[in-house]
Protein backbone atom coordinates (compact mmCIF):
# COMPACT_ATOMS: atom_id res chain seq x y z
CA UNK A 1 0.00 0.00 0.00
CA UNK A 2 1.11 3.28 -0.90
CA UNK A 3 2.52 5.54 1.99
CA UNK A 4 0.63 9.02 1.94
CA UNK A 5 2.91 11.78 1.23
CA UNK A 6 3.30 14.43 4.70
CA UNK A 7 1.42 17.52 4.35
CA UNK A 8 4.38 20.32 3.91
CA UNK A 9 4.35 23.25 6.31
CA UNK A 10 4.48 26.60 5.59
CA UNK A 11 8.22 27.04 5.96
CA UNK A 12 9.07 24.53 3.88
CA UNK A 13 9.27 21.18 5.80
CA UNK A 14 7.36 17.95 6.15
CA UNK A 15 6.79 17.28 9.35
CA UNK A 16 2.47 17.32 9.93
CA UNK A 17 1.75 20.93 11.65
CA UNK A 18 0.19 20.29 15.05
CA UNK A 19 -3.17 21.97 16.19
CA UNK A 20 -3.18 24.54 18.62
CA UNK A 21 -6.10 24.19 21.05
CA UNK A 22 -6.71 27.38 21.56
CA UNK A 23 -7.28 28.15 17.64
CA UNK A 24 -9.53 25.67 17.68
CA UNK A 25 -13.09 25.93 15.52
CA UNK A 26 -14.76 24.88 19.17
CA UNK A 27 -17.36 27.31 20.13
CA UNK A 28 -15.82 29.91 22.70
CA UNK A 29 -17.84 32.60 24.70
CA UNK A 30 -17.41 36.17 23.36
CA UNK A 31 -14.71 38.21 24.93
CA UNK A 32 -16.53 40.57 27.75
CA UNK A 33 -16.92 44.11 27.75
CA UNK A 34 -16.20 45.90 31.13
CA UNK A 35 -19.98 46.45 32.89
CA UNK A 36 -21.64 49.82 32.00
CA UNK A 37 -22.93 50.45 35.66
CA UNK A 38 -25.00 53.28 36.64
CA UNK A 39 -24.58 55.59 39.32
CA UNK A 40 -26.09 54.28 41.81
CA UNK A 41 -24.75 50.64 41.01
CA UNK A 42 -21.33 51.87 41.23
CA UNK A 43 -22.06 53.43 44.70
CA UNK A 44 -22.78 50.06 45.82
CA UNK A 45 -19.62 48.27 44.69
CA UNK A 46 -17.57 51.37 45.87
CA UNK A 47 -19.46 50.45 49.17
CA UNK A 48 -19.14 46.53 49.15
CA UNK A 49 -15.36 46.80 48.54
CA UNK A 50 -14.51 49.20 50.92
CA UNK A 51 -16.94 47.29 53.14
CA UNK A 52 -14.27 44.48 53.06
CA UNK A 53 -11.25 46.70 52.54
CA UNK A 54 -12.19 48.07 56.04
CA UNK A 55 -13.48 44.77 57.61
CA UNK A 56 -10.42 43.02 56.76
CA UNK A 57 -8.05 45.99 58.19
CA UNK A 58 -10.19 45.22 61.44
CA UNK A 59 -9.43 41.30 61.54
CA UNK A 60 -5.74 42.11 61.08
CA UNK A 61 -6.15 44.72 64.34
CA UNK A 62 -8.09 42.29 66.17
CA UNK A 63 -5.60 39.41 65.08
CA UNK A 64 -2.48 41.49 66.20
CA UNK A 65 -4.18 42.09 70.15
CA UNK A 66 -4.48 38.30 70.28
CA UNK A 67 -8.66 38.07 69.97
CA UNK A 68 -8.38 35.72 66.51
CA UNK A 69 -6.68 32.91 66.73
CA UNK A 70 -4.76 30.42 64.47
CA UNK A 71 -4.44 31.32 60.63
CA UNK A 72 -6.08 34.69 59.16
CA UNK A 73 -6.04 35.46 55.55
CA UNK A 74 -6.92 39.02 54.19
CA UNK A 75 -8.57 39.66 51.06
CA UNK A 76 -7.04 43.48 50.83
CA UNK A 77 -6.58 44.41 47.15
CA UNK A 78 -8.82 41.56 45.63
CA UNK A 79 -11.95 43.46 46.18
CA UNK A 80 -12.76 44.14 43.04
CA UNK A 81 -13.11 40.05 42.13
CA UNK A 82 -15.59 38.73 44.54
CA UNK A 83 -17.34 42.41 44.43
CA UNK A 84 -17.67 42.57 40.21
CA UNK A 85 -18.99 38.72 40.04
CA UNK A 86 -20.96 38.00 43.04
CA UNK A 87 -22.95 41.13 42.59
CA UNK A 88 -23.96 39.01 39.11
CA UNK A 89 -25.64 36.12 41.03
CA UNK A 90 -29.04 35.48 41.81
CA UNK A 91 -31.01 33.88 45.29
CA UNK A 92 -30.52 30.49 43.57
CA UNK A 93 -27.13 30.11 42.75
CA UNK A 94 -24.23 28.81 45.32
CA UNK A 95 -20.61 30.42 46.36
CA UNK A 96 -17.68 28.03 47.86
CA UNK A 97 -13.96 28.79 48.24
CA UNK A 98 -10.70 28.42 49.99
CA UNK A 99 -9.45 30.05 53.45
CA UNK A 100 -9.27 33.30 52.04
CA UNK A 101 -13.00 33.92 52.87
CA UNK A 102 -14.42 36.47 54.81
CA UNK A 103 -15.04 39.17 51.62
CA UNK A 104 -17.15 36.25 49.83
CA UNK A 105 -19.35 35.91 53.27
CA UNK A 106 -19.96 39.37 53.69
CA UNK A 107 -21.23 39.44 49.83
CA UNK A 108 -23.28 36.60 50.32
CA UNK A 109 -25.09 38.83 52.61
CA UNK A 110 -24.10 37.84 56.43
CA UNK A 111 -24.10 40.40 58.63
CA UNK A 112 -20.67 41.58 59.37
CA UNK A 113 -20.79 41.73 63.21
CA UNK A 114 -21.72 37.46 62.67
CA UNK A 115 -18.53 37.31 60.48
CA UNK A 116 -16.41 38.94 63.35
CA UNK A 117 -17.69 36.78 65.85
CA UNK A 118 -17.10 33.44 63.93
CA UNK A 119 -13.41 34.93 63.78
CA UNK A 120 -13.06 35.78 67.59
CA UNK A 121 -14.49 32.32 67.99
CA UNK A 122 -17.94 33.40 70.05
CA UNK A 123 -20.80 31.57 69.95
CA UNK A 124 -23.06 34.32 68.32
CA UNK A 125 -20.68 33.33 65.07
CA UNK A 126 -21.94 32.37 61.83
CA UNK A 127 -20.39 28.58 62.58
CA UNK A 128 -20.81 28.86 66.23
CA UNK A 129 -17.88 29.62 66.87
CA UNK A 130 -16.38 26.62 65.54
CA UNK A 131 -15.20 27.35 61.88
CA UNK A 132 -12.80 30.29 62.82
CA UNK A 133 -11.64 32.41 59.92
CA UNK A 134 -10.98 29.43 57.43
CA UNK A 135 -14.07 27.53 58.18
CA UNK A 136 -17.12 29.56 57.98
CA UNK A 137 -20.46 27.83 56.34
CA UNK A 138 -23.81 28.93 55.61
CA UNK A 139 -26.19 27.40 54.12
CA UNK A 140 -28.92 30.09 54.81
CA UNK A 141 -26.99 31.79 52.80
CA UNK A 142 -25.61 29.66 49.96
CA UNK A 143 -22.10 30.05 51.00
CA UNK A 144 -20.70 26.36 51.26
CA UNK A 145 -17.31 27.34 52.91
CA UNK A 146 -14.22 28.62 53.53
CA UNK A 147 -12.01 25.41 52.88
CA UNK A 148 -8.74 25.11 54.19
CA UNK A 149 -7.03 22.11 52.35
CA UNK A 150 -5.69 23.73 49.32
CA UNK A 151 -8.02 23.03 46.26
CA UNK A 152 -11.03 20.63 47.85
CA UNK A 153 -13.74 23.32 47.42
CA UNK A 154 -12.98 22.80 43.54
CA UNK A 155 -14.31 19.44 43.69
CA UNK A 156 -16.99 19.99 46.38
CA UNK A 157 -18.11 23.16 43.21
CA UNK A 158 -18.46 20.48 40.96
CA UNK A 159 -20.32 18.57 43.31
CA UNK A 160 -22.48 22.02 44.36
CA UNK A 161 -22.76 22.49 40.52
CA UNK A 162 -24.22 18.99 39.97
CA UNK A 163 -26.86 19.46 42.60
CA UNK A 164 -28.16 22.58 41.06
CA UNK A 165 -28.31 20.32 37.30
CA UNK A 166 -30.07 17.42 39.53
CA UNK A 167 -32.48 19.89 41.10
CA UNK A 168 -33.29 21.32 37.42
CA UNK A 169 -33.28 24.64 39.95
CA UNK A 170 -31.46 27.15 37.79
CA UNK A 171 -28.48 27.47 39.92
CA UNK A 172 -24.79 28.17 39.18
CA UNK A 173 -21.96 27.79 41.38
CA UNK A 174 -18.89 29.87 41.68
CA UNK A 175 -16.12 27.96 42.71
CA UNK A 176 -12.97 30.52 43.77
CA UNK A 177 -9.51 28.75 44.48
CA UNK A 178 -6.17 30.62 43.90
CA UNK A 179 -2.90 30.25 41.73
CA UNK A 180 -1.21 27.88 43.43
CA UNK A 181 -4.42 25.94 43.86
CA UNK A 182 -4.98 25.68 40.11
CA UNK A 183 -1.71 22.58 40.42
CA UNK A 184 -3.65 20.72 42.61
CA UNK A 185 -4.75 17.24 41.31
CA UNK A 186 -8.20 17.22 42.27
CA UNK A 187 -8.59 20.21 40.36
CA UNK A 188 -8.59 18.51 37.22
CA UNK A 189 -10.12 15.84 38.13
CA UNK A 190 -13.12 18.21 38.55
CA UNK A 191 -12.43 19.81 35.53
CA UNK A 192 -13.19 16.58 33.84
CA UNK A 193 -15.99 15.67 35.24
CA UNK A 194 -17.58 19.34 34.73
CA UNK A 195 -17.12 19.54 31.12
CA UNK A 196 -18.36 15.54 30.71
CA UNK A 197 -21.48 16.58 32.46
CA UNK A 198 -21.91 19.80 31.18
CA UNK A 199 -22.29 21.47 34.79
CA UNK A 200 -23.01 24.92 35.63
CA UNK A 201 -20.48 25.96 37.51
CA UNK A 202 -17.48 29.17 36.68
CA UNK A 203 -14.06 28.14 38.28
CA UNK A 204 -13.01 31.28 39.54
CA UNK A 205 -9.01 31.21 39.93
CA UNK A 206 -8.14 34.24 41.51
CA UNK A 207 -4.32 34.81 40.40
CA UNK A 208 -3.01 37.01 43.24
CA UNK A 209 0.40 36.20 41.86
CA UNK A 210 1.87 34.43 44.71
CA UNK A 211 1.00 30.64 46.12
CA UNK A 212 1.91 31.17 49.58
CA UNK A 213 5.69 32.92 49.01
CA UNK A 214 6.14 31.42 45.25
CA UNK A 215 5.21 33.44 42.60
CA UNK A 216 3.02 31.60 40.07
CA UNK A 217 5.83 31.95 37.37
CA UNK A 218 7.89 29.75 39.52
CA UNK A 219 5.69 26.87 40.52
CA UNK A 220 3.51 27.08 37.20
CA UNK A 221 5.13 25.91 33.56
CA UNK A 222 1.96 27.35 32.08
CA UNK A 223 1.30 30.64 33.74
CA UNK A 224 -1.39 31.67 31.43
CA UNK A 225 -4.07 30.22 33.98
CA UNK A 226 -6.87 30.54 31.92
CA UNK A 227 -5.55 27.82 29.21
CA UNK A 228 -6.07 25.07 32.22
CA UNK A 229 -8.88 23.61 30.92
CA UNK A 230 -8.55 23.80 27.57
CA UNK A 231 -7.40 19.75 27.49
CA UNK A 232 -10.95 19.62 28.95
CA UNK A 233 -12.56 21.96 26.27
CA UNK A 234 -13.68 23.86 28.78
CA UNK A 235 -12.80 27.98 27.51
CA UNK A 236 -11.17 30.51 30.04
CA UNK A 237 -11.21 34.07 29.82
CA UNK A 238 -8.16 35.91 31.77
CA UNK A 239 -10.05 38.91 33.00
CA UNK A 240 -8.20 42.33 34.94
CA UNK A 241 -9.49 41.19 38.66
CA UNK A 242 -8.24 44.99 39.84
CA UNK A 243 -11.46 46.91 37.69
CA UNK A 244 -14.56 45.47 39.31
CA UNK A 245 -16.54 46.72 36.45
CA UNK A 246 -14.23 44.11 33.62
CA UNK A 247 -14.90 41.35 36.19
CA UNK A 248 -19.04 42.31 36.53
CA UNK A 249 -18.97 42.08 32.31
CA UNK A 250 -16.97 38.94 32.77
CA UNK A 251 -19.54 37.66 35.29
CA UNK A 252 -22.19 38.45 32.78
CA UNK A 253 -20.46 36.95 29.72
CA UNK A 254 -20.03 33.38 32.14
CA UNK A 255 -22.98 33.30 33.76
CA UNK A 256 -24.85 33.31 30.03
CA UNK A 257 -22.81 30.37 29.45
CA UNK A 258 -23.06 28.22 31.40
CA UNK A 259 -26.76 29.20 31.76
CA UNK A 260 -27.30 28.14 28.35
CA UNK A 261 -26.05 24.91 29.12
CA UNK A 262 -22.49 25.00 27.28
CA UNK A 263 -21.30 23.21 30.56
CA UNK A 264 -18.13 24.90 33.34
CA UNK A 265 -15.98 28.31 31.74
CA UNK A 266 -12.77 29.40 33.84
CA UNK A 267 -12.41 32.63 34.82
CA UNK A 268 -8.59 33.80 35.11
CA UNK A 269 -8.69 36.85 37.61
CA UNK A 270 -5.42 38.62 37.15
CA UNK A 271 -5.31 40.37 40.91
CA UNK A 272 -2.90 41.33 43.68
CA UNK A 273 -3.16 40.85 47.49
CA UNK A 274 -1.60 43.84 49.44
CA UNK A 275 -0.46 41.67 52.75
CA UNK A 276 1.06 38.58 53.74
CA UNK A 277 -0.49 35.19 52.43
CA UNK A 278 -1.85 34.97 56.29
CA UNK A 279 -1.39 37.50 59.11
CA UNK A 280 2.14 35.13 60.15
CA UNK A 281 3.92 35.96 56.75
CA UNK A 282 6.33 39.00 56.45
CA UNK A 283 6.01 38.59 52.84
CA UNK A 284 9.54 38.97 52.43
CA UNK A 285 9.99 37.32 49.09
CA UNK A 286 8.70 40.96 47.14
CA UNK A 287 9.95 44.26 47.52
CA UNK A 288 7.61 46.69 49.13
CA UNK A 289 8.12 49.05 46.07
CA UNK A 290 6.39 46.34 43.98
CA UNK A 291 3.50 46.57 46.76
CA UNK A 292 3.52 50.20 46.86
CA UNK A 293 3.55 50.55 43.01
CA UNK A 294 0.50 48.54 42.33
CA UNK A 295 -1.63 50.20 45.10
CA UNK A 296 -0.51 53.54 43.23
CA UNK A 297 -1.79 52.58 40.03
CA UNK A 298 -4.08 50.02 40.00
CA UNK A 299 -5.89 49.80 43.23
CA UNK A 300 -9.69 48.57 42.95
CA UNK A 301 -11.27 51.25 45.50
CA UNK A 302 -9.69 53.79 44.33
CA UNK A 303 -10.77 53.37 40.28
CA UNK A 304 -14.31 53.05 41.35
CA UNK A 305 -13.80 56.33 43.41
CA UNK A 306 -12.22 58.29 40.41
CA UNK A 307 -15.16 57.33 38.23
CA UNK A 308 -17.77 58.78 40.61
CA UNK A 309 -15.95 61.73 40.95
CA UNK A 310 -14.84 62.42 37.32
CA UNK A 311 -17.70 60.88 35.67
CA UNK A 312 -20.80 61.03 37.66
CA UNK A 313 -20.27 64.27 39.31
CA UNK A 314 -20.01 62.39 43.09
CA UNK A 315 -19.03 65.18 45.80
CA UNK A 316 -16.13 63.96 48.47
CA UNK A 317 -19.05 65.05 51.31
CA UNK A 318 -20.78 62.03 49.45
CA UNK A 319 -17.71 59.96 49.74
CA UNK A 320 -16.71 60.77 53.02
CA UNK A 321 -20.13 59.32 54.45
CA UNK A 322 -20.30 56.27 52.74
CA UNK A 323 -16.77 55.57 54.69
CA UNK A 324 -17.71 56.93 58.19
CA UNK A 325 -21.29 54.65 57.83
CA UNK A 326 -18.88 51.82 57.37
CA UNK A 327 -16.29 52.26 59.33
CA UNK A 328 -19.41 52.78 62.10
CA UNK A 329 -20.14 48.73 60.99
CA UNK A 330 -17.01 47.45 61.00
CA UNK A 331 -16.20 48.97 64.18
CA UNK A 332 -19.75 47.93 65.93
CA UNK A 333 -18.88 44.62 64.36
CA UNK A 334 -15.85 44.35 66.20
CA UNK A 335 -17.37 45.20 69.52
CA UNK A 336 -20.15 43.60 69.51
CA UNK A 337 -16.91 40.06 68.75
CA UNK A 338 -15.41 41.50 71.72
CA UNK A 339 -18.46 41.09 74.46
CA UNK A 340 -20.08 38.35 73.05
CA UNK A 341 -19.68 35.01 75.24
CA UNK A 342 -17.71 32.00 73.65
CA UNK A 343 -19.20 28.73 73.13
CA UNK A 344 -20.03 26.39 76.28
CA UNK A 345 -17.98 23.22 75.83
CA UNK A 346 -20.96 20.98 75.28
CA UNK A 347 -21.14 22.93 71.92
CA UNK A 348 -18.27 20.80 70.61
CA UNK A 349 -20.99 18.04 70.39
CA UNK A 350 -23.14 19.62 68.07
CA UNK A 351 -23.65 19.56 64.24
CA UNK A 352 -21.47 16.47 64.43
CA UNK A 353 -22.58 13.43 61.81
CA UNK A 354 -22.92 10.12 63.94
CA UNK A 355 -23.76 7.22 62.21
CA UNK A 356 -25.42 4.57 64.56
CA UNK A 357 -24.97 0.74 63.76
Amino acid sequence: MAKAPARTKPDGSDTPPVADPLKSNRERPADPSPYAASKEELLKFYEDMLLIRRFEEKAGQLYGLGLIGGFCHLYIGQEAVAVGLQSALTEKDSVITGYRDHGHMLLCGIPPKDVMAELTGRQAGISKGKGGSMHMFSVEHKFYGGHGIVGAQVSLGAGLAFSHKYNNDGGVCLAYFGDGAANQGQVYESFNMAELWKLPIIFVIENNQYAMGTSVNRASSEDQLYRRGESFRIPGLQIDGMDVLAARGAAEEALAWVRAGKGPIILEMKTYRYRGHSMSDPAKYRSRDEVQAVRDKSDPIEHVKKLLIDSHGTKEDELKAIEQTIRKQVNEAADFAESTPEPEPAELYTDVLVEKY
